[in-house]
């Protein structure tokens, strides 16, 4: 059998799998009708938002589909590539959606199931955050394989080929192939972005609305059914932990696929290098399917208990992948490129690494979380310094980590003989950490379905034994939250790395005399340098901005229902939750746009203006800052989350304390840093790549320099 077939092979899988899953979930008990109420309220708002927010993307969508095509008729893009956008944006689209409505769909069938027992809980909650990941996984390798396929096809005759004077037939076919490939993730970039960050701001604003004027103000517990903007809290956890995610985890997928793919061309590989990381990222479907087998605990189980079960199944996958990778590589390349398989085991390390370090930061069961906690004793001030000194803190091991990936990676690959094989080596790593993906997504999206579940069983009025449950369920999924984001940070460095690598590449093809000058004398590279790190700084300002306006609107409504309706505090009467819903999703599709063409525009302005070696810089500075900055944010946000979450367990005075009031600060401080900005920036970084390599062709021909 040919390996290329292993690409549509996989995602079938991915795809039939997830359908299982989804049916199992589906098949579930609902609860009673209160449960059903509640659940139907939150799916009916997530549904409503999403359909609101495809209808403004399509729009966007529309207007680079006519820019994308006058472009291809001019000549500086192959027909192909409009078309394979608007197909990128819809299947990244699609796999947000899929997972957003199974995840509505299980979160009062999990509180129901952990009125049972603890795992019934924990396995329907994994489940449908496996539907997340598979899905993502499935629809990815589908798009890809299906413009590979059709590509092979197409420039099988020679008529449709160029080919260059000692170049061959088989080189030039597979470069078409892949030029034109590497221009097709700008669609799922676009659609990641506007689903994280619209996502984002919905869902924190919501979340920072509930808690100022539920804890603070009014001294009501969590998921208190007489807050008015506990639903649409609940509600934003799918629209942004669960679509938001998938987004960014099916574009850094997609890219570091067919990036690495690009990198083989320009290391003379040919059709072997493209068809390994296709082949790598379908074996790692097989063996995080055999992973989901693995995750399951007993009733009782602590929050470390927990998490080994989840921990088990990825690392799990990970062994299965690093047994096959050898002989993919061994039979598929030849024994002379074994030094691939240790870039792949290196990318796989690091993702794991990455994941058990930001696990230790932000953690409620290790001394860094604990030690924030204890800074609450002394106000909120306090908090949000110690908050700050841990997110930063929390940086340096993950950029050695990458730091040591890349360079192990490039260097083992026959870097050091052959530059080209070594960025070969470089984009393998980034293949490498993602190729578990359908199982590592499925640890993150379950975050959400837990979360909901416990709210649910709040505002059903549960026993306390489910309660309790629920409450290990939602704090594991912190945690893996925490951990997920940590994996998507890293994984977009190693990705938007590759990116990089494949954008020089690029121009090579446009213009293969063009001599790169990249030192940092050089004027261009340097404001470009500058340029590029300020934007994840300038991007994450304007999503905080628009998160804290948001924020503002439902803390007035908040405040005027329990100020106007009769009877709302005593549990009389039921506040107006399809207000604040909609409130947040006018407002998070009118403050995505600017930040959404920041990402857009900046490329092109910095390519025309500073030249091709403008953009690299550009590239460069948007990468260094824009992954140590997204850490940063990601941790200092789940620690202050988990620091809260320490001291409602019974630690310095537990829930309604002094501490537990300023520890509420700082969650609310952390939450747009952690589930909104942060996250952000692993989409800004990669979709800045995107663009530049789309416009590539047009920047040569009209920069300045």
């Amino acid at each position: 059998m040919e390996l290329s077939l292993l690409a549509p092979i996989g995602s079938v899988l991915a795809l039939l799998f997830a359908v299982y899953l989804a049916r199992r979930v589906l098949k579930a008990d609902c609860g009673s009708e209160r449960m059903r109420k509640i659940s139907g309220s939150v799916q009916k708002g997530a549904s409503a938002y999403l359909r609101r927010q495809y209808t403004g993307v399509a729009i966007f969508f529309a207007v680079l589909f006519a820019i994308l095509l006058t472009m291809s008729i001019a000549g500086f893009l192959t027909p192909f590539v409009p078309f394979a956008f608007i197909t990128g944006g819809f299947f990244s689209g699609l796999s947000g959606f899929i997972g957003m409505k199974i995840a509505t769909a299980a979160n009062g069938r999990t509180a129901h199931a952990a009125s049972g027992s603890l795992n019934a809980g924990l396995r329907v909650a994994f489940s449908a955050g496996a539907v997340m990941g598979f899905v993502v996984v499935g629809l990815g390798l589908f798009d890809i394989s299906f413009w590979f396929f059709f590509l092979k096809f197409w420039y099988a005759n020679p008529d449709h080929l160029v080919v260059a004077a000692g170049q061959t037939f088989e080189n030039a076919q597979i470069q078409s192939i892949t030029s034109a490939m590497l221009t097709f993730g700008m669609g799922a970039s676009s659609m990641a972005l506007f689903a994280r960050v619209g996502g984002g701001i919905f869902t924190k604003a919501a979340d920072v609305g509930a808690d100022l004027v539920g804890k603070i103000e009014v001294g009501i517990p969590e998921d208190d059914p007489r807050n008015p903007a506990v639903i649409a809290d609940n509600v934003g956890d799918n629209v942004g932990d669960v679509a938001g995610m998938g987004a960014d985890l099916y574009e850094s997928y997609v890219g570091s696929i067919i990036s690495t793919g690009a990198l083989a061309v320009a290391a003379g590989m040919g059709f072997r290098g493209v068809i390994i990381p296709m082949a790598m990222a379908a074996i790692g479907i097989i063996a995080s399917i055999l992973g989901t087998f693995f995750v399951r605990t007993k009733e009782g189980a602590s929050q470390k208990n927990l998490l080994s079960a989840l921990r088990r199944g990825v690392w799990i996958s990970s062994a299965l992948i690093a047994v096959v990778a050898y002989p993919l590589i061994y039979f598929g390349l030849g024994a002379e490129y074994t030094g691939l398989y240790f870039a792949v085991i290196c990318g796989l390390a690091a993702g794991i690494l990455i994941g058990l370090i930001t696990e230790y930061f932000t953690s409620d069961s290790y001394r860094p979380t604990k030690k924030l906690a204890g800074t609450s004793e002394t106000g909120p001030a306090t908090v949000m310094i110690g908050g700050l000194s841990l997110g930063m803190l929390s940086t340096v091991l993950p950029v050695l980590i990458v730091g040591i990936a890349v360079l192990v990676s490039y260097y083992i690959s026959g870097g050091g003989t052959q530059f080209n094989m070594g960025l070969y080596g470089i984009g393998l790593s980034a293949v490498g950490m993602l190729s578990t993906l359908g199982i590592t997504l499925a640890t993150d999206a379950y975050g959400p379905v837990a979360d909901n579940a416990g709210g649910i069983a709040e505002m059903a009025h549960m026993p306390p034994e489910v309660r309790e449950r629920t409450d290990a369920l939602d704090s594991l999924g912190n945690t893996t939250a925490a951990t997920g984001k940590g994996f998507a940070i890293g994984s977009a460095a190693l990705t938007a790395l590759a990116l990089i690598a494949s954008y020089i590449a690029q121009i090579k093809v446009y213009q293969p005399d063009f001599v790169f000058d990249l030192s940092i004398t050089n004027p261009t590279v340097l404001v470009g340098l500058f340029v590029g790190g300020v934007l994840p700084f300038l991007f994450a300002a304007l999503t905080m901005e628009s998160v804290g306006k948001v924020a503002q609107s439902i803390v007035v409504e908040v405040r005027r229902q329990f100020r106007e309706i009769k009877g709302l505090m005593a549990g009389e009467s039921d506040p107006d939750y399809a207000r604040c819903v909609d409130i947040c999703t006018r407002s998070a599709q009118r403050e995505m746009i600017l930040p959404a063409l920041l990402a857009v525009i900046a490329p092109i302005l910095v390519g025309l203006l500073l030249g091709v070696n403008g953009v690299a810089g550009m590239l460069a500075g948007a990468t260094v800052s824009g992954f140590i900055l997204a850490v940063m944010m990601a941790n200092a946000g789940g620690a202050w989350d988990n620091a809260k979450k320490y001291i409602e367990g019974g630690a310095h005075g537990g829930k309604g304390s002094d501490a537990h009031k300023a520890a509420v600060v700082g969650d609310t401080v952390g939450d747009p840093f952690k589930d909104t900005s942060g996250p952000s920036i692993n989409i800004l970084i990669k979709l800045l790549s995107m663009v530049s390599i789309v416009f590539a062709g047009l920047v040569i021909r009209f920069s300045l320099f």
